[in-house]
């Protein structure tokens, strides 16, 4: 009888385990090519090979380019919209990402978006990732859309736009543009009453003052500081005095805010932008945007970002009013594992949270 109850047991067990990997497989091998990229060969050939085609985007009445990233038989489809890159749509994390997706049954379009590919934001990335949506909805019924860094607002913002998309996704996004300037210039970020510092790196400074002169209206000064943002970027040591000293009073203002240390300065310096800039910075901030998205919605972002801070994703999910599945890796850093996974737990259970987030991406259930 014991014997019995043992082979029971143990064809129970072997059922279970065999249900798991049936219900579990696609996202783990996923998420092993995703956080390995080299042990992809062990798992052998994908079941579907996408073909990659190049596309133009009809964006506002201004060509767009795009990659499609298109399996035999798509399942589902998705938009991915880069963060600030010089490669825009071709960043090598992002084209693993597609080619990834792609293999697992997705129909992917990555649009490049001028902009953040400019390390700015103005406005015209919610259009480009629109006509991205548009056109998908014109090859499949279920579509989604994610964004990544600074790419992630954006997407948030194009999705509260076009209704009923299946899923949306913010990975190491923004909530409040005030939040994340105030976090690369003092380190300083807060979340329900809780107040957290992480040392900050010089050239986000740099990155930040990229991204914001969009929002300065005098063309002078708007050269300059893009003159300075793009010296600094190149040698954060070179020499840019003479290009501060010819600054107007917006650029002045705007670099003041830009160089700040003193978490109590930050409000008042962005109070004493002018209106336009301070509109903008309202207008490209989604926070507003969560409560009116639906279908599956998918926040991710790393405990040790120095870009923008986790608190925001945090942020975006008490918005979305409990509806979102948030992630945060104890063991990721803006763009992926830190270098060896410094704490062998963060690391098991930053690869258990990872295989979660990749079964509903994948939305295998």
């Amino acid at each position: 009888m014991r014997r019995r109850y043992t082979v029971l047991a143990s064809a129970a067990l072997v059922v279970a385990l065999v249900a798991l990997a049936v219900r579990f497989g696609p996202a783990l091998t996923f998420s092993v090519a995703l956080a390995l990229p080299s042990a992809e060969r062990w798992l052998g050939p994908p079941l579907l090979v996408p073909i990659r085609e190049e596309l133009t985007l009809d964006v506002q009445g201004r060509p767009a380019h795009a990659d499609l990233y298109r399996p035999a038989n798509p399942r589902q489809a998705i938009v991915l919209v880069h963060g600030l890159s010089r490669f825009g749509r071709r960043h090598p994390e992002l084209v693993h990402l597609a080619r990834l997706l792609a293999e697992h049954g997705a129909l992917v379009l990555v649009p490049h978006v001028e902009s953040l590919a400019a390390f700015r934001l103005d406005g015209s990335e919610v259009a480009a990732i629109g006509a991205a949506l548009a056109h998908l909805r014109g090859r499949a019924h279920a579509v989604g859309v994610a964004g990544f860094s600074f790419g992630a607002g954006p997407a948030l913002l194009a999705a509260a736009e076009h209704p009923g998309l299946r899923l949306v996704g913010s990975f190491g996004g923004y909530a409040d543009l005030r939040n994340v300037i105030a976090y690369v210039t003092t380190g300083v970020h807060t979340f329900q009453g809780s107040r957290y510092v992480e040392r900050q790196e010089e050239y986000n400074r740099w990155k930040l003052l990229a991204l914001l002169v969009g929002f300065v209206e005098g063309q002078h000064d708007r050269i300059q500081l893009q003159i300075i943002s793009g010296k600094k970027l190149a040698n954060p040591a070179a020499d840019t005095a003479a290009f501060e000293r010819d600054l107007g009073d917006e650029g002045r203002l705007l670099l003041a805010l830009v160089l700040n240390r003193r978490p109590d300065a930050v409000a008042p310096l962005l109070a004493q932008l002018p209106r336009p800039a301070r509109d903008a910075l309202d207008r490209l901030s989604p926070l507003a945007a969560m409560p009116g998205l639906r279908g599956r919605l998918l926040i991710a972002h790393g405990a040790g970002d120095i870009s923008i801070p986790y608190t925001e994703s945090l942020r975006l999910a008490e918005a979305a009013g409990g509806r979102a599945h948030v992630t945060i890796f104890k063991s990721f850093h803006h763009t992926g594992p830190r270098w060896f996974w410094q704490s062998l737990g963060d690391g098991v259970a930053d690869g258990i949270r990872l295989v979660g987030l990749a079964d509903e991406l994948l939305a295998a259930r």
